[in-house]
This record gives structure tokens, C-alpha cells and sequence, in this order.
């Protein structure tokens, strides 16, 4: 992170804050790459491992399944954590589970039990969880009106990520032989320990006893239509992100494309994703994060249209870089949605409610994924992609734009 775009983000912070701030954003962009990449190498290497183990073919993308069952029951309990400890303890519990899966994942691979594998792409969706709760922590180390861009520059830390970890798989796969992806899986427990090291230093407030409190109840800020509406699109935006790219790797497979080139599309999917973190901030402040849901939200049909028209690698980049792009600006835009739902003292509770709900719908799509492909193919899961879509496009238009009309 470069001290001039920290400035740009930070500024105008309070000078005595400013240090501490600039150095909080720093560990935090890291740890967002070095923890991305966890996500990254599951999602690379989860299916085809899964379909290597598994007694069924049926049951290959159980393990991308269980990481995102592991995202799920974890953002209640991690938010839980930080209303009452703080989020820097959320964050070392959850790299202990990173460093975890990295373990646990290489001696199921040696040992060649499926069920193991799939206990240890749980703990990364653990990990994962937490991970992605660094964007809120970037928003609360500055003042109101800079937090979509410090949201979205913690984000960005995430391009790193989508190189980290599929090259960390090309590198290393093969190096214990027969033993496919079990040094990768060690390797991947050594970044997780390394991010571990930088979140020690991260200085956030102790929550005050108000915010251990928690607010008002649950039911009152989920009951706001604008709260509704942002969880829909979130929910809309990572279900299908995860949907399509759960099924990618192994549809290239069956579609006779090699692993490395389905190592690329998801390096540059996970680019995707992250690289536009660098400005969605911006656009968010000028142009209303609602404009921009709904951009990532078409891009994402878009992404969908393309996977339709061929099954040739280029035809599998394209959509996976379209998706990632559309991801960036649905997930980040209902995110900055989010922040206008809740009061302070209300942050943890509100902001892992709307976790929970994102990660524990994606939990559906995924198990729906394998099934899908093996039985109808990847062009059927890329036409039910469009219902979500309609849906979410419905909900946005419904809340905002008669709110608009209805204010003039």
C-alpha cells in the first residue's frame, strides 16, 4: 500500500489518529491478500481433489460446499466475538483456523479420506468469514464520509490474493508426488500463519459497554426495507459469484481443459474480483452505492450470457473475469448499503447478521452446484443464474428508486 493512496483514503482524519489509522489499513490490506489467497486455493483445488476422494462423483463439490457452511456458522459466533473482545480477537482465532486447514487438508490428502478433507474446508470457510470482515474494520478506522473507500481499499488487497494463490497451487502441486496438492495445502497453512503475525498489530477500540450492549434488537434493524434490500443484493451477488465458480475448475475438466489453464481462469476470476476495489470506493461516493449494485448485478448476467455461447477456455476466462468484476461492484456496493443500517454500537451485531445470511444462502448454491453439473450440465447451472438475478434487480429497483421518487 502506497503512503500517497493511504493519504487519499485517511485524509481527513484527525492528526492524532492518523498513524495509527494508516498503520491499521496496512496490516489489514495484507492480511486481505494473504488471506484471500486461502479462498482462492480451495476454490482451485477444491473440486478436483473432492472429485479424487469422494465415493461418488455426486459429492465432488462437498468440500467447497463445507468452506461455505464453514463461512456461515461462523459470522455470528465472530461477531460475537468482537462486540464483546474486540475484532482484533476475531481475527487471531480466525488465522488459527487457517493455519488449520492448510494441516488438515494435506494429511487427507495423504491418507486419502474424503470426510477429513471436507472437516478441513470447513475451518477455511472459517477463516474466510473473518477474513472478509476486515472491510468493516477499515471503515471504522476513519471518519463517516471516507468509509466506501476505505471498505473498498482494504478490498483491493485481494489482487494479491488472486495472485498468491493459484500460483502457489502451479508451484507447488506436484511436489509431493503422488500426492497431489498436499505441499500446496502446507504452504497455504504457512501464509495463514504469517497473517496471523501482521493482525497482532492492529490496534482497534475496545468495545465500550454501549456496544457490548448491542442496540436496538435484531428484529427492528432487520425489518428496514433498506436493510432487506441490501442483504438480498449480497446475498445475490456472492450466491452466484460461488454458484459458477464452485462449478468452473471441474466443468473445464469435463470439458477436457487442463488444470493449469483452470488455475489461470481462477487467478484471474480472484483479480477480478479484488482489482476494481482500487475505484469502487470512488464510485460508490459519486454515483450511490445503489447505481453501483445494480452495475455489478447486470455484469453478472453478463458473465452468465458469455458461458453460454461456448465451452473453450476463453469462453471460461471471460465469464469467470466478468463474474469477478460484477461481484466486486454488487458485494461492495451492498456492503456500503449495510453502513447506513446500523447505529455504532450496533456495528458487529448488524454487520454479521447480514454475513450470516449472505454466506448461509451461498451454502445452498453450493451444494447445488456438483449435483447440477454432473447431472445437467455447466450450461444449466449458467441459465438458472438469471432468476437470482431478476430478483435482486426487482428488490433494488422497488426500495430505491420509488424511495426516490417518492422524496421529490
Amino acid at each position: 500500500m502506497s503512503e500517497i493512496t493511504a493519504s487519499k483514503v485517511l485524509e481527513p482524519a484527525a492528526s492524532s489518529h492518523y498513524d495509527a489509522a494508516r498503520g491499521n489499513l496496512a496490516r489489514l490490506t495484507i492480511a486481505q491478500a494473504l488471506g484471500g489467497a486461502n479462498s482462492a486455493v480451495i476454490y482451485s483445488t477444491g473440486a478436483i481433489a473432492g472429485n479424487t476422494l469422494a465415493p461418488t462423483p455426486a459429492l465432488a463439490t462437498m468440500p467447497i460446499s463445507m468452506f461455505v457452511v464453514g463461512m456461515a456458522v461462523s459470522t455470528l459466533p465472530a461477531g460475537a466475538i468482537a462486540q464483546h473482545y474486540g475484532r482484533r480477537t476475531a481475527f487471531l482465532v480466525g488465522t488459527g483456523c487457517g493455519v488449520l486447514v492448510g494441516l488438515l487438508a494435506a494429511v487427507a490428502v495423504v491418507i486419502g479420506s474424503f470426510w477429513l478433507y471436507c472437516a478441513a474446508t470447513f475451518f477455511g470457510g472459517v477463516y474466510a468469514a473473518v477474513v472478509l470482515s476486515f472491510r468493516f474494520a477499515a471503515a471504522d478506522c476513519v471518519p463517516a464520509e471516507r468509509r466506501p473507500r476505505a471498505l473498498s481499499f482494504v478490498m483491493a488487497g485481494g489482487v494479491v490474493a488472486g495472485v498468491i494463490g493459484p500460483q502457489l497451487v502451479n508451484n507447488t502441486m506436484y511436489l509431493w508426488m503422488p500426492h497431489m496438492f498436499a505441499a500446496s495445502y502446507l504452504a497455504q497453512a504457512a501464509v495463514a500463519a504469517l497473517s496471523a503475525l501482521l493482525l497482532i498489530g492492529v490496534r482497534l477500540p475496545v468495545p465500550t459497554k454501549v456496544e457490548a450492549a448491542g442496540g436496538r434488537p435484531v428484529g427492528v434493524i432487520a425489518r428496514q426495507p433498506r436493510f432487506i434490500t441490501a442483504v438480498i443484493c449480497g446475498v445475490v451477488s456472492y450466491l452466484l459469484m460461488n454458484f459458477l465458480m464452485t462449478a468452473a475448475p471441474l466443468a473445464m475438466q469435463l470439458c477436457g481443459l487442463s488444470q493449469e489453464s483452470s488455475n489461470l481462469a481462477i487467478q484471474w476470476h480472484v483479480v477480478a474480483m479484488y482489482a476494481p476495489s482500487f475505484f469502487t470506493g470512488r464510485l460508490i461516493t459519486r454515483f450511490g452505492a445503489p447505481r453501483v449494485v445494480m452495475t455489478g448485478l447486470v455484469l453478472t448476467g453478463i458473465s452468465a450470457a458469455v458461458g453460454l455461447t461456448g465451452v473453450d477456455v476463453a469462453h471460461f476466462w471471460i465469464t469467470l473475469i466478468v463474474l469477478g468484476v460484477g461481484w466486486n461492484f454488487g458485494f461492495l456496493g451492498a456492503s456500503a448499503l449495510v453502513l447506513e443500517c446500523h447505529r455504532p454500537e450496533e456495528k458487529a451485531r448488524v454487520q454479521s447478521l447480514n454475513d450470516f445470511a449472505v454466506f448461509g444462502t451461498m451454502t445452498l448454491g453450493s451444494f447445488l452446484s456438483g449435483g447440477l453439473l454432473t447431472a445437467y450440465g455447466w450450461n444449466t447451472i449458467l441459465a438458472l443464474s438469471f432468476i437470482p438475478l431478476v430478483l435482486a434487480l426487482f428488490a433494488l429497483g422497488g426500495t430505491y428508486v420509488r424511495g426516490a421518487a417518492g422524496s421529490r
